[in-house]
């Protein structure tokens, strides 16, 4: 199946329709079907998109993304589908309005083909947590496949779209690229609207996309950044021509010495990471070895925030407002209860606690307004090495891919995302790219980070990245 849009583009300047090619993602998405990528297939609507995009192209007015066919996440509404993020408690909601980002896509004649499967309300590094089973890796199907974005990854993975879109909270788009063998990318916080996004932590939640290469991930980016009158945190900044690489002289990168010498993280991930270092040397670049003694702060200051806000975010499906309501609930508080205990997975429960406790009475100063600072700290000592850096590379994850269900305490599912959270803390672009390959024959990521709001830049180093490892 066509894995990029510039297959898609050959594919129909050699005669073939969009209806065409969406009926192949449909067929190779029925051939799937045991990957569990998909909670629902759009086939009506998609094939309804198709045709009429068919009759644009014949009439020479269709967009810049016609023949794209994308899958968004299950948090993300499209007007008159079913959005539930992967919750049993919003099991047959269907959405009255259409999430900018999805909008924009549309708007440039990209057809929505079905909406992925996640972890439940975006709370996950596995997508095991989803109400609707686990997704499993399409190169091992014994392997997860990261999360909470795993049904997007393994969708672009495996060919069953061109291009998926998914939310990054922490890490959960960057992390299922390094394990699906795709790019992620987490623009700058506010750089694509989050209007239509479920939320979990709302200063910290970014929508991007999956793609198979680095162009289509910088022309998705391009469509959908831009300022929105519904999402007050959505900046005003020019976008530029990502999709355009600029040649780059000499570039200033900093690696972060933590990230190789941090416990728990794979040699051979070391050690692709200090390749790519040499190969940048060899090419007349300078990287130099950074301290970001913090490392060690990042995860749990992220779950103390994180863990704030989705008990404020999530209060809302309580069994009267939103969602699934108990049908033997008797009285406001036995319906809360029972609304709530059957309709929440246990991990969006712990979370939910954990960050009711973060806000509590007497806690508050102790843990939220700690995290806070240090979140500043973190903030601070980023800004102040991005100063003198184009951008940072380091890992994207401390693994590869792990089997299914090995992972028993939450704390240690929780250290996966120790490279990931860095960029939400801070609000940073960061790109995920699939360099690395592992001896066991998985693939892993190489994650860029760079200055706020400069993800031309990035895509510049990116490709950069790309074409080195490409001719090594």
């Amino acid at each position: 199946m066509h894995k990029t849009f510039a297959e898609v583009k050959s594919a129909l300047a050699s005669g073939s329709s969009i209806e065409d090619i969406v009926r192949g993602y449909l067929n190779v998405i029925q051939q799937n079907n045991d990957l569990n990528a998909f909670l629902e297939v759009f086939e009506t609507t998609a094939i309804t998109q198709a045709k009429a995009i068919d009759e644009k192209i014949a009439s020479k007015t269709a967009g810049r993304l016609a023949g794209m066919v994308i899958g968004i996440k299950d948090n993300l509404c499209y007007k008159n589908h079913k959005v539930t993020a992967a919750s049993k408690i919003l099991e047959g909601f269907e959405s009255l309005y259409t999430a900018t980002a999805v909008e924009r896509l549309i708007n440039e004649d990209a057809v929505i083909i079905g909406r992925l499967n996640c972890d439940e309300f975006a709370m996950g590094s596995s997508n095991e947590n989803s109400a609707y089973g686990p997704v499993k890796n399409n190169l091992n199907k014994s392997l997860v496949p990261g999360g909470s974005s795993g049904g997007s990854a393994v969708a672009v993975s495996a060919g069953l779209c061109t291009a998926a879109l998914g939310s990054d909270t922490g890490g959960s788009i960057r992390q299922p690229a390094s394990f699906t063998g795709t790019y992620g990318l987490k623009p700058t916080y506010g750089r694509i609207s989050r209007y239509g996004l479920i939320a979990y932590a709302s200063s910290f939640d970014q929508i991007g996309p999956f793609t198979n290469s680095l162009s289509d991930s910088a022309l998705l980016l391009e469509v959908m950044a831009g300022p929105d009158e519904y999402d007050s945190t959505a900046t005003s900044r020019p976008i530029e021509k990502y999709s355009e690489f600029s040649s780059v002289k000499q570039l200033k990168i900093a690696v972060l010495k933590e990230s190789l010498t941090a416990d728990g993280v794979d040699e051979e991930i070391k050690n692709t990471i200090k390749n790519q270092i040499t190969l940048l040397k060899t090419a007349g670049h300078q990287v130099d070895e950074v301290s970001f003694p913090y490392l060690e702060y990042m995860v749990p200051t992220y779950y103390v925030l994180t863990t704030a806000e989705s008990s404020s975010n999530l209060s809302r499906f309580d069994g009267v407002h939103f969602g699934y309501r108990h049908p033997e609930a008797k009285g406001v508080e036995d319906t809360y209860k029972k609304s709530r205990s059957v309709g929440f997975g246990p991990e969006v429960q712990r979370r939910i606690m954990a960050g009711t406790f973060v806000l509590s009475h007497g806690f508050y100063d102790a843990y939220y307004t700690k995290g806070q600072k240090v979140r500043r700290v973190l903030r601070n000592k980023t800004d102040e090495i991005l100063s003198q850096y184009a951008a940072i590379i380091l890992p994207t994850t401390p693994s590869t891919a792990f089997a299914l269900d090995s992972f028993k305490d939450p704390i240690q599912m929780y250290l996966q995302d120790i490279f990931t959270v860095h960029a939400n803390l801070t609000g940073n672009p960061a790109l995920s790219l699939p360099l690395g390959r592992h001896s066991n024959g998985l693939p892993f990521g190489i994650q860029l980070v760079g200055n706020h709001f400069a993800e031309k830049e990035l895509f510049d180093i990116a490709n950069v990245l790309v074409n080195n490892t490409l001719s090594s």
